[in-house]
């Protein structure tokens, strides 16, 4: 079976930013090279990462909540004196 060629196209859109958010997002550039669709993708992905991190760290706080491995604030201050 021969291989066919496939096209694909990539349609572009213009998005409107005030002045101030095009300062913050050009001070993210690694170098003037870099787009801002790079830098947008970047900002994402930090985002998706820091959601999936959020939600181990959630899993690990509720099993420690079922083994009883906390303690109450007033436990607490009264370890460190606080009260």
């Amino acid at each position: 079976m021969p291989l066919r060629a496939v096209k694909v196209r990539i349609m572009a859109t213009t998005i409107q930013i005030s002045e101030e958010l095009k300062r913050e997002l050009s001070k993210k550039k690694f170098s003037d090279r870099e787009t801002y669709e790079n830098i947008i993708w970047d900002l994402l992905e930090d985002n998706m990462e820091l959601n999936e991190q959020t939600k181990k760290e959630l899993e690990q706080s509720r099993a420690e909540i079922k083994e009883k491995k906390t303690i109450t604030l007033s436990q607490l201050k009264k370890e460190l004196n606080i009260e």
